[in-house]
């Protein structure tokens, strides 16, 4: 095992598996040309096919523990994998939306049930090297945005076809799936089983800080979403561009924010809790900004606005995770976080378009405006909380 870590092929192939973690929703570009594909399926109906993932991630993620346990935790990638596949490119040969719809809910769980080993087999085994730990940990934190850069640049041309061809880029899953099998050897069932006795010995527990930053997530994720859901509509609505230019746009932001997100470290260095108040309020200057595009450079800058912010906002919140929750208890603590993260990217389309048609518009333009409302109250909110920690800190002073 030792020689085979420190293989490239095997880091390529332990790595490629993160490539689909965010990619369920990138679809979303071909969003437009489904509008109309689905007879007596209202708008908010269509969109929650690129949402829906989040719900099967959030199942995935629950069973997939109980899976490592019965079969290993290779079989259980695997069976993500193929599950991945199989579902992700069922749209290419249907058009009934409840198929689909079921089919966009299980490549869900199919990501869902490696998502987290994703992150937990590096350790295993590059835990005695405390360099390439950090290095490979480095390494798969980006993979998911080259993921879903890689889908979106593929996805500006497929929509020229169809939108039926946009789910090709699932087909992205085969060569990850057959390096995996082939150059990962994982142990054998009963070391994980030993493990996992020991981690469920101690009990977890969560408190109210890890409920309250859940909460935050919850609401941070669903008001972001639009720009996945409603940015292609807004695009194509207001003559900016066609459904290739909003994947391109997409693709574009995407790898911009894979530098901004490492950046982090540096940025928190400096600025410290400021961090928190400075990252919602640029993202709900981008939601602004891009209300008020006109041509595809103007929003182009916003969108990087947006993800600027959004890069250096939600590392915080996980940062604050980490030292809020009780000890010993992080893993409880970050499942709660993700189920409700998942929820609320779930839910999205839904609450948005309800929220909505209670002022009067659903139309993208009106939804980025009220994505940009909400992003001022929770700036609002992170303000008084910066302002209530700096005013500790000078009292302990």
């Amino acid at each position: 095992m030792k020689q085979t870590k420190d293989k490239l092929i095997f880091k390529v192939s332990l790595l490629s598996i993160s490539l689909f973690l965010m990619m369920a929703p990138q679809i979303s570009s071909a969003l437009p040309l489904m509008y109309h594909a689905f007879p007596g399926i209202d708008k908010a109906g269509v969109e929650t096919l690129s949402t829906v993932p989040n719900f099967g991630i959030v199942i995935g993620l629950l069973i997939s523990p109980i899976l490592v346990r019965i079969v290993g935790q290779k079989p259980t990638i695997i069976a993500g994998l193929l599950i991945t596949l199989a579902t992700g490119t069922f749209p290419m040969y249907a058009s009934a939306y409840v198929p689909i719809l079921i089919s966009r809910f299980l490549i869900g769980f199919g990501i869902g049930l490696f998502n987290s080993l994703a992150v937990s087999l590096i350790p295993q085994f590059y835990k005695s090297n405390e360099e390439e730990l950090a290095s490979m940990i480095g390494f798969q934190n980006v993979m998911g945005s080259v993921g879903a850069a890689l889908a979106s640049f593929m996805l500006s041309y497929l929509v020229t076809i169809s939108w039926h061809a946009a789910f090709a880029i699932y087909f992205l899953v085969i060569p990850a799936l057959l390096l995996f099998m082939f150059f990962v050897p994982l142990p054998k069932k009963k070391t994980q089983k030993s493990t996992t006795v020991k981690t469920v010995e101690k009990k977890q527990t969560v408190n109210g800080k890890v409920v309250l930053i859940s909460i935050l997530m919850f609401f941070i994720f669903m008001f972001y979403m639009p720009i996945s859901f409603a940015l292609p509509s807004f695009i194509v609505d207001e003559g900016i561009g066609t459904t290739s230019t909003a994947a391109l746009i997409a693709a574009l932001s995407t790898l911009v924010g894979i530098p901004i997100g490492a950046s982090f470290g540096f940025f928190f260095k400096r600025l410290h809790d400021k961090v928190f108040p400075l990252g919602f309020a640029l993202v709900a200057l981008g939601f602004t900004l891009i209300s008020i595009s006109s041509n595809v450079a103007f929003l182009f800058v916003s969108v990087i606005v947006l993800g600027f912010g959004f890069g250096i906002g939600v590392p915080y919140m996980y940062n604050w995770l980490d030292w809020a929750a009780p000890e010993g208890s992080i893993n409880l603590g970050t499942t709660v976080v993700l189920v409700l993260v998942n929820i609320g990217c779930f839910i999205s389309p839904t609450v948005i378009n309800l929220i909505g048609g209670v002022f009067g518009s659903t139309s993208p333009r009106a939804i980025m405006v009220l994505s940009a409302a909400a992003f001022i109250i929770i700036f609002g909110y992170a303000l008084l909380h910066y302002l209530k920690v700096h005013h500790q800190q000078l009292k302990a002073n």
